[in-house]
């Protein structure tokens, strides 16, 4: 599969709600239970490091990055999104995005992403991992989720050119 990252632009929402929604419906990507309107999520993400993944039918995952805070002294810290369409899953696309987002983070001054995963969601913490995050801990019943207390682990990367080594 020929695959292109670029620039997510308000007229790719279309396709990347329906591919984070369809993330949702596992059960393992978010405590979040719908994807918001464009406007909610535009508010909450960086103008910056908002990825798409495109083939040949189009938009086949999503990558971006929130705040951590509003709070200046955490302005180089963020937390990191990364979906992939159903029939793309294990091949590759959720890491070139991971990749392309890292790297787009750091040419925006970000020194360090999080993440924080369901325990279940394996796939997503070993991608994690291979792009150079390591676990800080778990998160025990941290909140609900569809009537379960659920854990997330946290995990963590520095970057080694943006910030204090």
């Amino acid at each position: 599969m020929e695959l292109t990252i670029r620039p997510m632009t308000a007229a790719d929402w279309k396709t990347v709600r329906e591919i984070y929604e369809d993330g949702l419906a596992t059960g393992q990507a978010s405590f979040e239970t719908s994807a918001p309107v464009w406007e909610r999520w535009h508010a909450s993400h960086h103008l910056h490091s908002r990825l798409v993944a495109c083939d040949e039918a189009g938009v086949v995952g999503w990558a971006a990055l929130s705040p951590a805070s509003a709070r200046a002294c955490y302005a180089g810290v963020a937390e990191v999104s990364v979906y992939v369409a159903a029939r793309c899953r294990r091949g590759g696309v959720g890491k070139r995005l991971l990749q392309e987002v890292i790297a787009s983070s750091e040419d925006n001054g970000i020194w360090t992403l999080y993440s924080s995963t369901f325990p279940e969601n394996e796939g997503s913490l070993r991608l994690q991992e291979s792009c150079g995050f390591h676990r800080v801990g778990v998160r025990e019943k941290i909140a609900m989720h569809h009537g379960v207390w659920r854990d997330t682990v946290w995990y963590e990367r520095r970057s080694k050119v943006v910030g204090a080594p």
